[in-house]
């Protein structure tokens, strides 16, 4: 129950970040062309490995 409820809320935060990263795409372009990069890649990286090891620990313990 509560992995699940940890997938769950893992998933919820990785499409939020995938949101995030979106929403800040402009404002990514326009900081790049001052020659300033924001990390917003390693952000929605990290939220995707979270949730690869979230499902991944629950298909480990369903078998």
């Amino acid at each position: 129950m509560i992995h699940a409820m940890h997938r769950g809320v893992t998933f919820v935060l990785y499409q939020l970040t995938l949101m995030l990263g979106i929403l800040m795409m402009p404002v990514a372009l326009f900081t790049r062309r001052l020659g300033v990069t924001l990390p917003v890649n390693r952000l929605v990286d990290a939220a995707g490995t979270a949730y690869e090891r979230a499902s991944a620990g629950a298909h480990a313990q369903s078998n």
